[in-house]
């Protein structure tokens, strides 16, 4: 698939999805921005004790969409074209983004221990994450759109890695749901595992060879 050459047509590509983070990081304060007389009235320390998960689901949500916006800021930094199909998969990474208030809402307002609560909001993670790793091989594979130093920095087993976490973490949720969403921890395990794969990958080519 031939790579548009327009640098236009990329910025404005680039613009737009970071505009679209932006919006949809903030709308995450929306459900709190009504509780300023709630804290006046009740003071700070049982506001927080009785909204709890709201505040939690907040945090997560704003630390998830900001280390998505650092991934996708990095490999568009990669490159300065695209293709169709990379724009396509980009507006998917994008409605995942958007949808991700809606699920952080979700997951505030309902009670403890629901396991299709926590499997929504970690599907829309594993998806979004998706999106942007097959973007990113996308990017690798085709021909005069990646620059020197991306080809350099590019290591795709390092979104794989955290796929599978997110997978973990979604049957685990499900499976075990009195853990709640503490079950994300688990992707801190992200780097020691890519260091393990990145092991195993190295000796069976070597062995190859």
């Amino acid at each position: 698939m031939a790579v548009v050459r327009t640098q236009r047509g990329f910025d404005r590509l680039v613009n737009f999805s970071d505009a679209v983070v932006a919006i949809a990081i903030t709308l995450l304060i929306l459900p709190l921005v009504d509780a300023g007389p709630e804290v006046a009235r009740e003071g700070i320390g049982p506001y927080f004790q009785h909204n709890f998960w709201q505040l939690l689901a907040f945090v997560i949500s704003f630390v998830v969409i900001a280390r998505l916006w650092m991934v996708h800021h990095q490999v568009f930094g990669w490159i300065e074209s695209y293709t169709p199909a990379l724009l396509w998969l980009n507006m998917l990474w994008l409605a995942c983004i958007v949808f991700m208030p809606f699920t952080a809402n979700v997951l505030s307002d309902s009670p403890n221990e629901k396991p299709d609560v926590y499997a929504l909001y970690i599907g829309n993670l594993l998806l979004t994450t998706l999106a942007m790793q097959l973007m990113e091989l996308l990017i690798v594979r085709t021909p005069g759109m990646l620059s020197e130093e991306g080809a350099a920095q590019s290591d795709p087993l390092r979104g794989w890695t955290f796929i599978i976490l997110l997978v973990v973490s979604g049957v685990l949720a499900v499976l075990f749901p009195g853990v709640g969403m503490l079950w994300l921890l688990l992707l801190f395990l992200s780097r020691p595992l890519h260091i393990l794969l990145s092991r195993l990958t190295r000796s069976r080519e070597h062995a190859g060879a």
